[in-house]
């Protein structure tokens, strides 16, 4: 049976946020909860992945789903571990080396570049605020992930209108 881990970006996800969804779908899916979604440290964040994924036996059944700093996370966590999993959905990679990202985020930069030894996607927007089309782009690429466009679509969360997100569901089956 294949278990699902939600990582969130900062400030977690609330009850509208289509992580939230996707885990109301489904008994398998869990929500790696962090000590401090306001003011991440990433020692911590990436620790609190590999403590949550420890009792789980067979790693080859686990796939993780981030959204924004969460994807910088799973992209640490797998330079960190260098576990081999299922796999990672990768939603809205904010590009935390933007001058214009000045959240209170510490030690995710710089942002890993090192392929992912896991199959990956990186779905992105045409118009989100925190990472450009090229910077996707370029992500995807070092990641050795599949890139995927949902268009215009703002930073894929509640405030872009994404509650429930089917598309998003039948991405992460094709993991």
């Amino acid at each position: 049976m294949i278990i699902y881990f939600n990582i969130p970006g900062l400030g977690g996800s609330d009850t509208e946020h289509w992580q939230t969804y996707f885990e109301k779908s489904s008994e398998s899916m869990i929500r790696i909860e962090q000590k401090d979604w306001d003011s991440p440290e990433c020692e911590d964040w990436i620790n609190t992945i590999e403590k949550k994924l420890q009792p789980y036996y067979d790693k080859h059944e686990i796939v993780l789903i981030g959204h924004s700093l969460g994807c910088a996370t799973i992209a640490h966590w797998a330079k960190r571990f260098k576990k081999t999993i299922k796999g990672a959905l990768l939603v809205a990679p904010s590009d935390i080396e933007n001058p214009a990202y000045t959240f209170p985020a510490n030690g995710f930069t710089p942002m890993p570049l090192e392929k992912i030894n896991f199959k990956t996607v990186v779905v992105y927007s045409t118009d989100d605020p925190w990472v450009s089309v090229e910077r996707a782009s370029y992500f995807a690429k070092c990641w050795g992930s599949e890139l995927r466009s949902v268009g215009n679509a703002g930073h894929i969360n509640v405030a872009s209108g994404y509650g429930v997100w089917e598309e998003g569901q039948h991405i992460l089956k094709s993991i």
